[in-house]
Parts: structure tokens; C-alpha cells; sequence
């Protein structure tokens, strides 16, 4: 997938397949009592923050939906590779 894709379709591919690793990885780590406290309050900040940036994008004059979709696919992205590499 490269790194700053502007196909809405790809965008929403790549955020599925990204966050379907994210919630089974953070799955995995509530379930095996691994998950810190400093993850739960990511799950909920980092939502807020793509909201805001959505937000955002939405104020300018004309919003693009690959603008307004951007903040959650690289939160996603970022989200499950960071997960990744703590195996």
C-alpha cells in the first residue's frame, strides 16, 4: 500500500485491513491482561484527535472526502504498525 494514498477506495481498504489488525491485536492484549493503561487512554485520544482533524478539513471551502477520511486511515495505519512491532 504506499504511503499516502488518495483513492478513497484504497483509503478505505487500507483502513479496514488496519484496523481489523488493531482491534484483534488490542483484543489480544485485554484478553491476556497485557493492555496498559496508557493504551486505553490512546484508544480513546487518538479518535479524538482524527475527529478534530476531520473537523478541520471539513472547514475548508471544499472538503475532499479523501481529506475528511485521511486523519482515520493514518491513525489506523500508524496504529497497527506500532502494534505490530510490539510482539
Amino acid at each position: 500500500m504506499p504511503r499516502k494514498a488518495n483513492s478513497l477506495p484504497l483509503m478505505f481498504f487500507g483502513m479496514a485491513m488496519a484496523s481489523g489488525e488493531t482491534i484483534a491485536r488490542r483484543w489480544w492484549m485485554m484478553a491476556s491482561g497485557q493492555c496498559s493503561p496508557r493504551e486505553y487512554e490512546r484508544m480513546t485520544t487518538e479518535k479524538v484527535t482524527a475527529a478534530l482533524a476531520m473537523g478541520a478539513a471539513m472547514l475548508s471551502a471544499t472538503p475532499q472526502p479523501a481529506a475528511l477520511l485521511r486523519p482515520w486511515y493514518l491513525g489506523a495505519r500508524r496504529n497497527a504498525r506500532r502494534l505490530r512491532a510490539k510482539k
